[in-house]
């Protein structure tokens, strides 16, 4: 077997896997442990448990201590919805990449995981675990299990299935410690004739077994760590988000080399917001028991509705997969379980609606009734068919689904509430990523009689949604000693007057920071930072009428200068030189200044200040872009799609409140006030906040739609006029929201032609502002980070064709592209645009703000510098398309100018290395535009007015 290099099959799986950031942070930990201690059966465990204790025992995120085990084994917490079985595919990937192991077995603490296991490392599954890795591309790995292992697979030797790749057993943990029927071993423990032993014993006398435990604090009894120990593995790696033991004496796990909790993600984005839910001006005290069950049995199911529409309107909206949400509702045993069961389904609740619709887990059930729950629970995600599921304690992990929006804990305390046992059930995004819906990005819990204790309990340190981190402070911790200042970045031109004004006032003192008054960080004055470097002389305005006529042509003259002129080449004609000069002149209205300035001083200078910007000035057109007629728009008839449409009449309000956050919003039941003549006009109010809607235009495609839902809702309740006008007035919002979602997938829009102006031949380079933890985080552009991931903690310095003397950068590819762009001889200018630098916008109305700038001898380029793994991102090739499209326009705007052309790049990080060149990523990355597009932007031949660029 071919090996790789441990540094690169990490970079490569971090990259293929398009692993998160605490999942690559886990590979690169296990990369360092193995390094540490080269586990083999040889392998002396007490010296490398001391290699790893000096190395994991005092970390933030570490509290190594033991093995725990008689062999290496070491633990990685991760909060659940980030990725752990991703994680054990990514761990297999590399261990065998690097020739340490081709023998693997994954240990499931219960059949849902098992199941979900198998599906997970098979190929045709949408969540394979090694798509993309190139080792399994052609030979993936061979998969044996508790109902195949018999047949040999997996047997060195055997010729049935002449294997020669990674082989991985995954089997159940009652597989192994379980006995048999009619035996005193497992079947795992029997002989097998075909290998003159069991496959247990097999198994244990590998020479490069790996040991993988999905929820590793499920096998911390007697009986599973001694069929664990039996095993003999060279080293044992254990996944959890709980990382303690279980039972009533629960210990803290001692063997934990990455620790990454439900809070950092929350924090980072991977899961979902929790939030609690409890009804409007409601006193839970003033019902029994009883009666409060159900009143949060049926808000819960009033919010579920709400989400219900609330993810098809945004699937819609999005030209996403539409989510079919549950809600999970946990009891105190399973009698309780039972009479909730009971209840759901019956005609007394909601008219009998969700029959049929109602998983029930627990332990007292028969085998037939729970394979087909579990069954269901593996499929709920895509199969849309369970809008309920009670349970009591079947589902403490491995069924964390991420179309779960809604709990209801019935007779549960604060504390249980606020485990991740019961949050971590529904954490996970419907999306992969947040969307900034917030009801999609929310994990609500009805919770009426435990609000304000969840509300409280939710700011203790509880390992579930604290929100307080430890932060060191001093040298070599999170804040070094040295005081904070803001260093000021302004243009190489701005810079050097500012030291030249500077050098006219030699009694005013040039410390290294001034503090403000209000006590804001220290900042770096202009004319402290050191000489910019490049080819340029120093200025030799000197005296302090020129440096006054001179900061007035760059701070004044010129931003006006620029839509009056074609280019920026026209600079240099001595006659817009003079008319820059004379307007410099009558700008100053102080007395006397400039009577010892004649008008040839005058334009001298602004001659030497008008050279130096066009030399230090990458100019960026701005483009004026307005339609040629009035633009003409409509919506189709259609029949408005209500199959999701379960509303529910709404007699109080629902109060939602964010746990972390505290942010609180309000589901509207019956509104006070007077009712509308007709129950149409609820919705129709509704649909004319939408700005795309024109009530004049639209009035009667809106009332005939309106009157579909109205007619809809009605014919549910059985003609029930009541309840149809509780329905309607309580939900017309979300209708309106779902009925807008498929009016704009029915929209008509005429062609419409655009005329394209230049507003102005150059932009202003405005200051830019960094924050620095002092002087030790400025670096040279050629010194990369001490690690790569704290790159955004250092201002790089160095550059002799930058417009800026300063930039940070968001990645080290970025500074390894500016390195690029210093050593390539066609580059003229380059620098990375601050806020507003450009006026592009994508499709949906979002800024564009590139990576780098570009002007070369022969073009002048945008450049967006992403990972392999965001390259096909929708919303980074949503920003191409503008992007690309904005060069094309703006080089047919510049060309007749004398101006070079633009084009857009779009780099894949593997791409930057320091010896490329720009001419090669121009050749391998140039986007063309959308041609489409192209036809229906006319350019224009003369200057407009001053306008913004509209896309």
């Amino acid at each position: 077997m071919q090996t790789t290099d441990p540094k690169r099959a990490v970079l490569q799986i971090t990259q293929r896997l398009s692993l998160r950031k605490p999942q690559a942070e886990a590979l690169r930990r296990l990369d360092d442990i193995v390094t540490l201690i080269n586990p083999n059966k040889a392998t002396d465990v007490e010296m490398a448990r001391t290699a790893v204790r000096e190395v994991y025992g005092n970390l933030a995120d570490a509290t190594f201590e033991d093995f725990e085990r008689d062999f290496p084994s070491v633990c990685f917490a991760l909060a659940t919805g980030v990725g752990k079985t991703r994680l054990m595919g990514a761990f297999i990937s590399y261990l065998y990449m690097i020739g340490k192991s081709r023998n693997f077995f994954v240990l499931a603490p219960n059949l849902t995981i098992y199941e979900k296991l198998l599906a997970d490392f098979q190929p045709s599954s949408p969540k394979y675990v090694f798509r993309g890795i190139e080792a399994f591309a052609h030979n993936a790995p061979l998969i044996v299990n508790a109902e195949n292992y018999e047949e040999g697979r997996g047997v060195r030797g055997t010729d049935l299935f002449g294997q020669e790749g990674a082989i991985i057993n995954i089997f159940n943990v009652s597989k192994i410690n379980s006995e048999a029927r009619g035996g005193n071993a497992p079947r795992i423990k029997r002989l097998q004739e075909y290998i003159g032993e069991s496959y247990f014993s097999y198994l244990s006398g590998l020479e490069d077994l790996v040991l993988l435990m999905d929820e590793a604090h499920r096998y911390r009894g007697s009986a599973g760590a001694k069929a664990i120990a039996e095993l003999k593995p060279i080293l044992g790696l254990e996944v959890t988000a709980t990382p303690k033991s279980v039972g009533s004496k629960s210990q803290d796990f001692r063997n934990v080399v990455y620790r990454y909790d439900l809070p950092d993600a929350m924090e980072d984005g991977y899961v979902k917001e929790p939030a609690v839910g409890t009804r409007a001006n409601f006193n839970p005290k003033s019902v029994d028991e009883a009666m409060l069950e159900r009143i949060k049995l049926e808000d819960g199911v009033h919010y579920h509705e709400h989400v219900k529409v609330a993810l098809e309107t945004y699937a819609r909206q999005n030209d996403a997969k539409v989510v079919r949400p549950f809600m999970l509702v946990v009891t105190q045993d399973t009698t309780h379980a039972r009479q909730v069961n009971e209840f759901v389904q019956s005609d007394d609740f909601f008219g009998g609606r969700y029959k049929g619709r109602v998983a029930e887990i627990h332990s007292k059930q028969g085998a037939e009734e729970s394979d087909e729950n579990a069954q269901r629970l593996l499929n709920i995600e895509k199969a849309g068919d369970t809008d309920i599921v009670i349970h009591v304690n079947k589902l403490k992990e491995g069924w964390d689904v991420s179309n779960l929006f809604t709990i209801i804990p019935l007779r549960a305390s604060a504390s249980d509430i606020l485990t991740e046992q019961t949050l971590g059930r529904g954490l996970r995004l419907p999306y992969g990523k947040r969307t900034g819906v917030d009801v999609v990005d929310t994990l609500t819990v009805i919770a009426h009689e435990r609000f304000n204790d969840l509300i409280e309990k939710a700011k203790e340190d509880n390992g579930v949604t604290r929100k307080l981190k430890t932060v060191t402070i001093g040298d070599g911790g999170d804040v070094p000693s040295s005081k904070p200042m803001s260093v000021p970045a302004p243009s190489i031109v701005d810079q050097m007057l500012a030291q030249a004004e500077a050098k006219a006032k030699p009694t005013v003192a040039v410390t290294e920071g001034e503090e403000s008054k209000d006590g804001a960080p220290t900042v770096l004055p202009a004319a402290a930072l050191s000489t910019p470097p490049g080819p340029h002389s120093p200025l030799t305005i000197t005296t302090p009428e020129e440096l006054k006529v001179a900061r007035t042509v760059l701070d004044v003259v010129l931003p006006q200068v620029s839509k009056q002129v074609s280019s920026i080449k026209d600079l240099k004609d001595p006659k817009v030189i003079e008319r820059i000069a004379e307007a410099a002149m009558a700008a100053q209205t102080e007395p006397g200044l400039f009577d010892s300035m004649t008008k040839e001083k005058a334009i001298s200078v602004a001659q030497e200040v008008c050279n130096i910007f066009v030399e230090r000035t990458l100019a960026i057109p701005a483009l004026t872009i307005t339609p040629q007629q009035q633009v003409s728009f409509g919506f189709r008839r259609f029949d408005v799609d209500m199959k999701s449409w379960n509303f529910q009449p709404l007699s109080r309000e629902l109060f939602i409140q964010a746990l972390r956050t505290e942010k609180t919003s309000r589901i509207s039941g019956e509104a006070e006030g007077p009712t509308a003549s007709r129950l149409e006009d609820h919705i129709v109010a509704r649909l004319i906040d939408f700005p795309e809607v024109d009530y004049d235009a639209h009035a009667a495609i809106l009332y005939d739609l309106a009157e579909q839902a109205v007619v809809s809702t009605r014919n549910r309740f059985g003609g029930d006029e009541d309840q149809t006008r509780s329905v309607i007035r309580g939900h017309a919002k979300a209708m309106a929201e779902n009925i807008f979602s498929q009016m704009k997938q029915n929209m008509w829009r005429e062609q419409t032609n655009y005329r394209v102006s230049l507003a102005s031949a150059f932009g202003e380079l405005r200051p830019q502002a960094f924050e620095s933890a002092g002087a030790g985080f400025i670096r040279d552009l050629r010194t990369p980070p001490d690690q790569k991931q704290e790159i955004k903690k250092y201002i790089y310095t160095g550059f002799t064709k930058g417009c800026y003397q300063y930039a940070k950068f968001d990645s080290d590819p970025e500074r390894k592209l500016a390195v690029v762009l210093e050593n390539d001889p066609s580059v003229r200018l380059w620098m990375k645009p601050g806020p507003n630098q450009f006026k592009i916008f994508d499709t949906s109305g979002s800024p564009y703000q590139p990576d780098f700038v570009v002007e070369t001898d022969a073009a002048k380029l945008i450049i967006e510098v992403k990972r392999l793994s965001d390259m096909k991102d929708p919303e980074v090739l949503r920003k191409a398309d503008a992007a690309s499209l904005w060069c094309h326009i703006a080089t047919q705007v510049c060309i007749p100018r004398g101006e070079k052309p633009w084009s857009y790049l779009l780099v894949p990080e593997t791409d930057v290395q320091e010896n490329f060149t720009i001419a090669g990523l121009v050749a391998t990355h140039a986007r063309v535009p959308n041609m489409d597009l192209l036809g229906r932007y006319i350019i224009e031949g003369q200057l407009s007015e001053h306008e913004e660029l509209v896309p």
